[in-house]
């Protein structure tokens, strides 16, 4: 496993100073493996990698510790493999290695979610350095096309109360967001989480190859839609992938880290475990925003189209006959 690290970018547009030190941050980058024991110890050894580098929060991929489920629809119980919030083995390792190094640990997991469906949710966890559970949010938005057979095992999160919940966690002076990867492509998302005032948004992702068209590589659309959300957002956006082979699929990494600007500061390999860690001069969205104005020059009276509801007859939107989506 590899370490790549970035100091603070400098600030292009600066013009109110700032009284803020670098947050620095890390994710890790693995490669799932069948050993439990092993699993565990590759990502405990990443996090505590990124710890002694100066990390104060570290982010995880998604489903952290299961091999990935949905390249195949799910069997009459989708929901076998999911676990408890806070009595299953992903919570054990994020607060451990949390008291251990005395900071913050991101992680994610298949949660139980009883119900006749016998789906579970796909939910992201945010653990203190004492070991307690300070943050919780399920993915809203769930894949249904080859490969990423996820609508046969997650349920979308409820959308009522609070469904892109902003963390502040204690002593970082950051506000975060925590969705899950297909999240990542929609620019409602983004924004929604920049209007509650989130600085940084971290989608935990388990992406990769398109078995029914193996010669096509999405990593470089995945890559600049997330960069650019974050551009139109004024978000720093920390995106841990896992890599390797998986059934039907080939994962192909390159989890980065990007600033409001759309700058990569530090990225993967596709191919190789990694740690990666970046100093975050959080004061930049502000910067960015000053200068650029998005929030304060919306048309919200204008983007009635955006909550109507889905109408599976118009997949492409009006005027468009509508074809399968590809299983």
């Amino acid at each position: 496993m590899i370490t790549l690290t970035s100091d603070a970018a400098e600030p292009l547009t600066r013009s109110t100073p700032s009284q803020r030190p670098p947050l620095r941050v890390g994710l890790v980058q693995h490669r799932w493996r069948p050993d439990a024991e092993e699993l565990t110890r590759v990502l405990r050894g990443g996090i505590d990698r990124a710890a002694a580098e100066g990390a104060r929060i570290v982010f995880l991929p998604e489903i952290t510790l299961l091999r990935y489920p949905a390249d195949r629809p799910a069997g009459p119980d989708p929901g076998a493999a999911a676990e408890d919030l806070t009595g299953g083995p992903t919570f054990a390792l994020a607060a451990e290695a949390a008291i251990a190094n005395g900071i913050y640990v991101h992680a994610s997991l298949y949660e139980k979610a009883p119900a006749e469906d016998g789906l579970g949710y796909n939910t992201a966890i945010l653990v203190s350095p004492a070991g307690e559970l300070v943050g919780r949010t399920r993915k809203m938005h769930i894949p249904i096309s080859a490969g990423y057979y996820e609508d046969t095992y997650f349920r979308p999160g409820p959308a009522d109360d609070d469904p892109y919940p902003v963390y502040a966690p204690d002593g970082l002076d950051a506000r975060i967001g925590m969705p899950t990867c297909w999240d990542e492509w929609f620019g409602e998302v983004a924004r929604c989480y920049s209007l509650g005032g989130a600085e940084i948004v971290v989608y935990p992702t388990a992406i990769g190859s398109e078995p029914k068209f193996e010669s096509f590589d999405t990593q470089p659309l995945w890559q600049q839609v997330i960069v650019a959300n974050g551009i139109s957002n004024g978000l720093f956006m920390v995106v841990p992938n896992r890599t390797g082979d998986e059934g039907a699929l080939c994962f192909y990494g390159s989890s980065f880290i990007s600033d409001p600007y759309g700058r990569v500061l530090v990225q993967a390999p596709r191919d190789e475990e990694a740690v990666l860690v970046a100093d975050l001069d959080l004061d930049q969205r502000r910067d960015w925003l000053e200068l650029f104005p998005f929030l304060l020059t919306r048309r919200p009276d204008s983007y009635a189209a955006l909550t109507a509801p889905v109408d599976p007859a118009r997949p492409y939107g009006a005027g468009h006959a509508p074809t399968c989506v590809v299983k």
